[in-house]
């Protein structure tokens, strides 16, 4: 294998694409196994994410400009072309000759010499056909543009999107690369305006947060320590998480070996936080995996509650025990999900299995997987757990009901026929966030306390 190839970010992204079925594996196992040909392993890393994550738009402006329909274009090759595509569309810093000239380069390697003059042929026809890399979107045809964040897109010569304001869904579909049926029931629930707003927050790259473990460290102390190696980070006003905004692997920022933080989304760091445990509690976490509200639910108790963590799938517990061994957490007694101890618990964490609807910029492959019936079935098995719990708690105790999904079957119906079957049970409050790009950038979720009268 030549330098260019094992240093190439372009050449290893397009390799990972080519061994990934959306249906069937996921990126993130393949990427790691390849990452290491690579020095430039952001890049890598973000051509792999933010391809699949567009790969609807990025294909309409392929079978519209490139001069060759994608069913025509040979499987080994497409992906070579999506990844061109995805940086001459959503990186228009980067120059066009850089990404043409990689692409062809990288051909040679993959399918040979005699493809490559093709690949430059059909990237040079799509780079003719764009008419600005980075325009506002206040001044853009929304028929030709592909947005790339809240204020710019990338604009072409000719239509080829749907409609915006007769096409709605078939238009917030194609240019946000999601499942039309969804942009659907999105549209429905919550409106055009933040529909638009929700599709746009699916398809950012997502914020690295962390959550300074209180039991070790201060955010102030963290801040400092994070300074001292010249990486820039921010604290996110009214919860105790930190926005990192240097680039750089989270398992190598100072403090992770020491358990001086955990990586926790915002609205995800906000679920405990709506429980309000105390120390005296003996909690039940049904749903440990993979042991991020366990270690929350111990740190604001002190590491003075009891808490039992246990999940259904033994292999991911695993990950549960790496979690409270690195923070250095004494509270949690890790158990088998067939063998739970016979006591009454005062509150239960039951952070149910969903369809990962609020969390798809973070969980890409969910947007290919997902399918009307599965969230029905899914509602069962949530209406399953919850039923489990009411089992093991304490008289007036609590149970708190939270999902990364943003669906009302999962999340506000579950728990209204919860109660309907429970008339002894009553709602305390329930939260529901949607994702944004603005700002403190977040996931969706959604969370409620059922408590016993």
């Amino acid at each position: 294998m030549s330098e260019l190839k094992d240093t190439n970010a372009r050449y290893v992204a397009a390799q990972v694409l080519n061994r990934f079925k959306p249906e069937r594996n996921y990126a993130a196992e393949i990427l790691n196994k390849l990452l290491d040909r690579t020095q430039q392993r952001q890049r890598a890393t973000d051509l792999v994410f933010g391809t699949i994550r567009n790969r609807f738009a990025i294909d309409a402006a392929i079978n519209k400009f490139a001069g060759c329909p994608i069913p025509r274009i040979q499987k080994k090759l497409l992906n070579i072309i999506r990844v061109a595509c995805y940086e001459l569309v959503y990186s228009p810093t980067t120059a066009d000759y850089s990404i043409v000239n990689d692409a062809v380069e990288n051909t040679k390697g993959i399918a040979g010499t005699r493809q490559a003059g093709f690949i430059n042929a059909l990237l040079r026809r799509i780079i003719k056909h764009i008419s600005g890399r980075q325009i506002s979107l206040s001044q853009a045809n929304s028929r030709r543009t592909l947005p790339q964040s809240i204020e710019t897109g990338c604009e072409f010569d000719a239509d080829f999107l749907p409609d915006c304001e007769n096409e709605t869904a078939e238009y917030l579909s194609t240019v946000f690369s999601l499942p039309q049926w969804l942009v659907n029931d999105w549209l429905t629930e919550f409106g055009a305006e933040s529909a638009r707003e929700i599709c746009q927050a699916q398809n950012r790259r997502p914020g690295i947060y962390i959550r300074p473990n209180p039991l070790k460290i201060t955010t102030e102390q963290l801040m400092q320590l994070f300074e001292k190696d010249h990486i820039e980070s921010e604290k996110v006003p009214d919860v105790a998480v930190m926005r990192i905004k240097s680039p750089k692997t989270v398992t190598q920022l100072p403090g992770f070996d020491e358990g001086f933080f955990i990586v926790q989304d915002l609205t995800a760091s906000r679920t405990v936080g709506l429980l309000s445990p105390q120390p005296d509690w003996t909690i039940l976490d049904l749903c440990a995996a993979p042991g991020v509200k366990t270690t929350q639910l111990a740190e604001v108790t002190s590491d003075s509650a009891r808490i039992i963590a246990t999940d259904i799938d033994a292999e991911r517990l695993k990950k549960v025990e790496e979690n409270i061994n690195r923070l250095g957490i004494k509270s949690v007694e890790i158990v088998s999900y067939n063998r739970l101890p016979d006591i009454a618990f005062d509150c239960i964490l039951l952070d149910v299995p969903c369809s990962n609807t609020g969390v798809l910029a973070k969980r890409i492959e969910a947007r290919y997987r997902i399918r009307p019936e599965t969230i029905a079935e899914l509602a069962k098995t949530q209406t399953e757990l919850l039923e489990k719990a009411v089992e093991l708690l304490k008289p007036q105790g609590k149970i708190c009901y939270s999902t990364c999904s943003i669906q009302r079957q999962e999340n506000n119906d579950v728990v209204k026929n919860f109660l309907r079957q429970h008339p002894e049970y009553e709602l305390e409050k329930e939260r529901l966030i949607l994702p944004s790009a603005e700002g403190f950038d977040c996931d969706g979720g959604y969370a409620a306390i059922i408590q016993r009268r």
